[in-house]
């Protein structure tokens, strides 16, 4: 059996048919709020990419892409794992200018997810991309952009509750910043990252831990992050704490995105010297690609948080272990 936790006495506010109803209002509010927030507008994108691109997101690098080949084409395709480095090359494509985006629905595949209340072989989010000058790379722009993300998503659920009186979840619009360093020293005594996680947003309910990819002092990193789309020093996770599942639930990962010179040394600390001869990589190693900011936001996770889920299974369609589908069964959590 996969991980699952059961919270005690859980009912479900709504009834299977508004379950439906507020999925797509969160869906079309939301997108709505981001792209008013960030100036964005909304484009089509890929589901998959062929292999030798180097536009797929490799993750944490062991996670294994779907794939199949493509006697058309004549080349072997991969479902997205995420549209991170597509978003980029798509700005230069289309020509957009800076202080202008783009967002898109990104659907995929990851095979090699280990299930639990909000993890998914399914992922669906949105996928963002913004233009932005060399004078908004640092954390200051970072922050700025944080926290115009968490008042779209707050003003999301204020509305959610005038539409449904029945969801009543309260999200902080106050964000506390702290860096994967600095949350590593607060906490000694904890020898997770997800511990350290959830003791922090536990005290601020909202919070964005910046920083994430590069070795700690302890000599971990706090969290796996490819050496070839966020800057290491420029990035961040966005939470909220969850009250019925009792922790810390993260509904985004993004960040300024790699320069040539952050991308250079990135990937030798990766060790992963061959992807400097990738079309992509190329690109961006002679900067012919736009400075950017962006990162994706998921599309169950906050549907599940604004409406008090216990599950990502009963806002989203999936598939699941026979005994996660008993135990939520006898404990009353609806798997879509």
């Amino acid at each position: 059996m996969n991980k699952i936790f059961l919270p005690q006495g859980y009912h479900p506010a709504l009834d299977a048919y508004d379950t439906q109803r507020a999925i797509a209002y969160i869906k079309e509010t939301f997108q709505h709020e981001l792209s008013k927030a960030l100036n964005l507008k909304r484009v089509s994108a890929p589901l998959f990419v062929t292999e030798n691109s180097g536009l797929n997101d490799n993750l944490n690098g062991y996670e294994r892409p779907v794939s199949f080949d493509v006697p058309a084409v004549g080349a072997d395709a991969q479902v997205v794992h995420s549209l991170a480095k597509w978003k980029r090359l798509a700005l230069k494509r289309y020509h957009f200018t800076v202080g202008n985006g783009l967002y898109t629905d990104m659907n995929a595949i990851r095979r090699d997810e280990e299930l639990d209340n909000i993890h998914s072989v399914y992922v669906d989010q949105w996928d963002w991309e913004k233009v932005i000058t060399r004078e908004n790379r640092n954390l200051e722009y970072l922050k700025l952009i944080v926290r115009a993300i968490v008042r779209a998503i707050c003003n999301t659920n204020d509305d959610l509750h005038v539409r449904f009186p029945q969801l009543r979840v309260d999200l902080s619009r106050e964000v506390a910043f702290i860096t994967s360093q600095e949350l590593e020293d607060a906490y000694p005594e904890l020898t997770t990252a997800s511990q350290r996680e959830n003791a922090f947003v536990r005290e601020h309910r909202t919070a964005c831990i910046m920083q994430i990819g590069g070795k700690l002092r302890s000599g971990k990193p706090h969290d796996g992050r490819a050496p070839d789309y966020d800057d290491w020093d420029l990035n961040c996770d966005i939470f909220f704490w969850d009250d019925v599942l009792n922790r810390a639930l993260e509904v985004s990962s993004m960040g300024i995105r790699v320069d040539a010179q952050s991308l250079d040394r990135q990937l030798t600390l990766a060790g992963c010297e061959e992807r400097r001869e990738l079309p992509f990589h190329q690109m961006l190693l002679h900067d012919q690609l736009p400075l950017t900011i962006g990162g994706g936001i998921g599309q169950s996770r906050l549907a599940m948080l604004m409406m008090g889920c216990a599950h990502i299974g009963e806002v989203q369609s999936s598939i699941w272990d026979h005994e996660t589908v008993e135990a939520c069964e006898k404990a009353g959590i609806p798997l879509l």
